[in-house]
């Protein structure tokens, strides 16, 4: 079963749990064994060197005690304190008696052991207690020229000699492993602040920078390769959310717009169908009062009451006939593109209302370059014309209208300006809406703005109020210079 450590934990502890106490417990371990062996080798060392000692008495030794020389005895075994690193000797003769001895007295020798120990004539060493110490003692058979154990030497050492330095060892080994674990634990937290700490500190303020509503910002692509990676990645992630969101906000507005379109050309289209009904049903029974009307102003024996109110109907019954041709030009929806020339359209527009400008006392403006052509239904776009104009001259009179057009990239435009009173901004979205008006009772249909708005849009162009150069109204018609066909789907 695995643990999981806990999600807080930082990345610096993780790399001292996971790297500095193994590694740490490597070095523990291994210098554990390498100081067990070292403890052994020192205490060969220090029996070798005891060993040295019995081996540079032991003749001076077996050749005085050969020739019965007491005193000769022991003088070597005082020599041997001369050299060091010896607690006591003692010399004994093939029985186990003692003859001499130097340094600390055993006070209890065990007469058989020696005995034994001569007897075997080996070299061998051994851990026992003198004078209440504990001692390693080395025994070394004494021999006469004739090769025969005559005797038997021992020197011994204090066994605190051996732990002196074996601890002295597991000192200055275990300082060795603290002061390499904080060694190594400062580089750690050294290493990981330069290589990892400062990069992720600034992976995580941009974070906290982007989480606050910053979305433009990016994080610096900036250390090792995988932090590197890790930025780029993340800089790639924010890049393609933002790219999603734009997508999905351009598929919204575009959504937004088609609905809206749809839902005013259903609009249009059930006004429209209306209006033709309307418009045949009116044709006929108007052409008949006015024929009737004509043909009774040709009596001659009528008074001019009679003559004046029979004119008055022919009169109302134009003004009903192009409200009719209105209601039909609204109904129609078929385009017959061709090349067009922006400055005929606009002479011929300017030219069909030359009575009523003379009437009104307007002056006419017209400009723009000759060679601005384009695509469209040429009457449909007179038309168009024709209506801005007539509004500009109704709403200018006595002042200035301008009919001016240019020609921007893919687009064509006409920019038609009067001096007349403007329009009320909180009107300006319906005045494009079909029998709205702001003409008094039986000067206006209302339809005249829809009709040219409705043909604008069928050309796939847009038609906008702009901001008035002579102070009154001013509106701006972009046409596509190419036939446009527009779809009505959605692509999702």
């Amino acid at each position: 079963m695995t643990h999981r450590l806990p999600h807080h934990i930082s990345l610096r502890l993780s790399l001292l749990l996971y790297i500095v106490l193994p590694l740490g417990g490597v070095m523990a371990l291994s210098g554990y064994l390498a100081l067990g062996a070292l403890e052994r080798h020192m205490e060969e060392r220090m029996q070798n060197d005891l060993e040295l000692v019995a081996r540079a008495i032991r003749l001076p030794i077996s050749h005085a005690l050969e020739r019965d020389r007491g005193g000769s005895v022991s003088q070597a075994l005082e020599s041997a304190f001369r050299i060091g690193h010896v607690y006591s000797a003692y010399v004994y003769d093939k029985h186990g008696e003692q003859i001499a001895a130097a340094g600390e007295q055993d006070p209890a020798p065990q007469q058989r052991h020696l005995t034994r120990l001569a007897a075997s004539g080996e070299r061998q060493g051994e851990y026992g207690e003198v004078a209440g110490r504990d001692v390693y003692s080395y025994f070394v058979p004494l021999t006469d020229s004739g090769g025969r154990i005559n005797g038997l030497l021992q020197l011994t050492r204090r066994h605190s000699d051996f732990q002196y330095y074996v601890q002295s060892l597991r000192m200055w080994s275990v300082s060795g492993l603290l002061i390499s674990m904080l060694v190594m634990t400062g580089l750690v937290y050294y290493g990981h602040h330069r290589a990892l700490g400062i990069h992720f500190q600034r992976l995580i303020a941009s974070m906290e920078r982007i989480s606050k509503g910053d979305w433009w910002h990016r994080s610096l692509v900036q250390g090792p390769r995988e932090i590197s990676m890790l930025a780029t990645s993340f800089n790639n992630m924010l890049d393609s959310i933002d790219d999603a969101q734009q997508e999905i906000e351009h598929r919204r507005r575009s959504e937004q717009q088609l609905q809206q379109k749809l839902r005013q050309s259903e609009k249009l289209a059930a006004i429209g169908q209306l209006a033709a009904g309307i418009a045949h049903e009116l044709g006929t029974p108007l052409s008949v009062v006015d024929g009737k009307a004509q043909r009774s102003l040709r009596q001659r024996d009528l008074s001019s009451d009679v003559q004046d109110s029979l004119q008055s109907i022919r009169d109302e019954v134009r003004r009903m006939e192009h409200i009719v041709y209105q209601l039909l030009d609204f109904s129609s929806n078929n385009l017959q593109y061709q090349s067009c020339q922006a400055s005929v359209l606009a002479s011929n527009a300017a030219s069909s209302l030359e009575d009523k400008r003379r009437q009104l006392g307007v002056q006419l403006h017209v400009s723009g370059p000759d060679d601005a052509s384009f695509s469209a239904d040429h009457v449909r776009i007179e038309q168009v014309l024709v209506n801005l104009l007539s509004n500009a001259m109704e709403a200018a009179q006595g002042g200035k209208v301008i009919l001016e057009w240019k020609v921007l990239p893919g687009e064509i435009q006409f920019v038609v300006d009067d001096t007349g009173h403007g329009i009320d901004s909180s009107l300006e979205h319906r005045i494009f809406e079909p029998f709205f008006t702001t003409k008094a009772v039986g000067q206006g249909t209302g339809l005249g703005l829809a009709v040219v708005h409705g043909i604008v849009q069928e050309h796939g162009g847009r038609i906008e109020t702009a901001q008035s150069q002579l102070g009154g109204a001013c509106f701006r018609v972009t046409l596509p210079r190419q036939a446009v066909q527009e779809e009505y789907n959605v692509q999702v």
